[in-house]
């Protein structure tokens, strides 16, 4: 008798999970973003199957050396088992696996700041594989690159998402595409885009502390790169700047971006740790420019969008340190909020503004989270 009733319970286990759409998730690149992105969906992995009829499983990770497999899907303890049992990386070594389980709806998360992964791309949507990236590359390189990874998608009906190349979790991208598509004449984009840089001129414009003090703090905070003047140099925001443009359609490439380094051209070469510690170069400098500000106004790294838009040749497209009026919406930003204005002919003198958490690993981490989940009801449907 009691085997006749496992029988009938294991029947009925089987029969809830043919109604669960099964979400493979394959991760490349684990370090802040990517190790807090994998515990959040552990996290959720039962309210998912409960509350909407998703089994979400990680089926991979990978860094640059090592690659993890469980066809069942990873567990707590993916980091030993991937250090004990991990083989050799490789793309074709992942696609392999995913024919012989023969799996379906598989999204290729890239949670790099890598080249080559991107490169990868058209391969592995040729593969089956569906696209998440918090990789902002994959959209900055040519526009050549650009276009053909977009017709190879078209082709092979696949989707990638990446809201947080731009504004971290917030809605932005999504927005301006909306806004695009239906006859919505964007005619200028400004804001803060960098949440490391919006934390480090809000202090100080706020205290009394040198910039030295203030970029110490941001860096201890992990609102930084490891190295800062991968933030300071501006050409992070510069490749934010060039995602919009492009959702614009705008026929743009990375090296028409006007940008201000921040860093003294002293400082460029030498190594980090020589960089960390001369650090205090920066404070005379910086006060200068504090001190020279008009009465009323902050400073700000400000990234702007401009132009004839209606034409599809270019934009204007300048990340630039600026003074603002204290009073004005960009210059009462706090913490490390990153804030983006969008003027269209409709929102011309009261702009569309998505202000927001622009920095730390828990916030992207989100994002992308939302982009798998995003794209699993799109499979699902």
């Amino acid at each position: 008798m009691s085997t006749s009733i496992e029988t009938v319970e294991r029947e009925k286990i089987d029969l809830v999970a043919l109604k669960k759409t099964n979400i493979n998730v394959v991760v490349f690149g684990h370090g802040k973003v990517g190790s807090t992105l994998i515990e959040q969906i552990l996290d959720k992995h039962l309210s998912l199957w409960k509350r909407r009829d998703l089994n979400v499983k990680i089926i991979a990770v990978v860094n640059s050396t090592k690659l993890l497999l469980r066809p069942d899907g990873i567990n707590k303890n993916w980091q030993l088992e991937k250090h004990t049992y991990g083989t050799r990386y490789s793309v074709q070594t992942i696609i392999d696996f995913v024919k012989l389980h023969e799996f379906e709806h598989v999204i290729a998360v890239d949670n790099t700041a890598d080249d080559n992964i991107v490169h990868e791309y058209t391969t592995l949507i040729n593969a089956g594989f569906h696209l998440v990236s918090s990789n902002k590359k994959g959209n900055t390189q040519s526009l050549q690159f650009y276009q053909n990874l977009r017709k190879t998608l078209q082709v092979n009906h696949k989707k990638y998402l990446y809201e947080t190349n731009v504004g971290a979790g917030l809605p932005l991208i999504d927005t301006i595409s909306l806004l695009h598509a239906s006859g919505e004449n964007i005619t200028k984009i400004r804001g803060v885009f960098s949440g490391s840089l919006s934390y480090i001129f809000n202090t100080f414009g706020n205290s009394n502390l040198p910039i030295s003090e203030v970029l110490s703090r941001a860096i201890k905070k992990g609102f930084t790169e490891p190295d800062p003047r991968e933030d300071l140099n501006g050409n992070d925001v510069a490749r934010k700047l060039l995602i919009l443009a492009r959702e614009l359609d705008l026929h743009n490439e990375l090296k028409d971006v006007m940008v201000e380094n921040l860093v003294p051209k002293s400082l460029r070469n030498s190594s980090k740790e020589e960089f960390l510690n001369s650090l205090f170069y920066l404070d005379v400098p910086y006060k200068i420019k504090k001190t020279n500000c008009r009465k009323g106004n902050v400073l700000r790294y400000v990234a702007e969008l401009s132009g004839n838009l209606a034409k599809n040749d270019g934009a204007n497209l300048a990340v630039r340190l600026v003074e603002v009026a204290k009073d004005s919406v960009i210059g009462q930003l706090k913490g490390s909020d990153t804030i983006f204005e969008i003027y269209t002919e409709n929102y011309d003198k009261n702009p569309i503004v998505i202000q927001g958490a622009g920095a730390g690993a828990e916030v992207t981490a989100r994002g992308v989270f939302g982009d798998i989940l995003r794209l699993s009801e799109q499979i699902k449907n």
